[in-house]
């Protein structure tokens, strides 16, 4: 056997190993942290949705209830004095699975209703005639707690929804454990939110240019503008736009590529949101 075929082969190392060996020296803050990750996407090691979870599990940190919870006008609660029908009529209407329950105060929360309790609820032989027999204890929370405390406290008790309370106890709103791990991953779709029809995530602007959702598939662009944006690293019109850009932009930064001008209208802590879009030619032809 020849010195090479001795030779020990190079281990497959993971995102997160080739991640931390890419770090030179420690961050000293969370700013430092953001910008040794978008290092890392710029030099291949850690793909754009890798980078956007991470920077959205960072942001969560520093969030709290108040920053995403469903405030108290949009609410769909349930009064506790219907009969059970009636309230499977509007929990069939909502879509929703988890509704609170309220006396004759809405502030008088009772407890958290599942749409599976109160199915079992009619359908058993026995039938409750009563919703406060099925109703869960419902978990109390301030506007101000942070999203990752909440997060443990979500597991801990393994409760899906948390009622948001003001310092006099009243309601204020409603927060779920999808809203906070939207804000790691993104929106989550369930089986009663409407697909949006092909090309609906882009609008003629007024000024002649187009409004394009960050979440355009790069071949529903290109076929739509006959353009030639790569979608061989890219799946998204964003995902194109940040990597070209190099970090998360903010509104109103730009980048030309593919023959096109790229203007970020709206983008939060952890994602581009929305584009302004108008062909690199018509901006030479405007100032000629």
């Amino acid at each position: 056997m020849s010195e090479d075929d001795s030779s020990p082969l190079p281990e497959k190392r993971s995102w997160l190993e080739r991640l931390s060996h890419a770090f030179s020296g420690e961050p000293r803050n969370r700013e430092d942290l953001i910008e040794i990750l978008r290092d890392a996407r710029r030099n291949g090691i850690i793909e754009s949705d890798t980078l956007g979870m991470l920077e959205g599990a960072l942001a969560v940190s520093a969030m709290t209830v108040a920053d995403v919870m469903v405030p108290r006008a949009q609410m769909v609660s349930l009064p506790a004095g219907l009969r059970l029908l009636d309230l499977m009529r509007q929990v069939v209407e909502s879509g929703h699975s988890r509704f609170p329950v309220h006396g004759n105060d809405r502030d008088d929360i009772l407890g958290i209703l599942l749409a599976k309790d109160l199915l079992r609820g009619i359908v058993e032989d026995n039938a409750v005639q009563d919703v406060r027999e099925l109703l869960r204890p419902a978990l109390l929370v301030s506007e101000g707690k942070r999203l990752d405390v909440l997060l443990r406290e979500f597991r801990a008790s393994r409760n899906h929804m948390a009622i948001v309370v003001d310092e006099h106890g009243g309601v204020t709103g409603l927060v779920t454990i999808e809203d906070v791990l939207e804000q790691i991953v993104g929106d989550i779709d369930d089986e009663h939110d409407e697909a949006e029809p092909e090309g609906a995530g882009i609008a003629v602007a007024g000024d002649g240019s187009w409004v394009v959702e960050a979440v355009t598939p790069i071949e529903e662009f290109n076929e739509r503008f006959a353009a030639g944006l790569p979608d061989d690293e890219f799946d998204t019109v964003g995902g194109f736009v940040v990597a070209g850009i190099g970090h998360l932009p903010e509104p109103g930064e730009t980048f030309d590529g593919a023959g096109f001008r790229f203007t970020v209208l709206e983008a939060d802590q952890r994602r581009v949101i929305r584009l302004g879009v108008r062909p690199v030619a018509a901006d030479a032809d405007a100032a000629a």
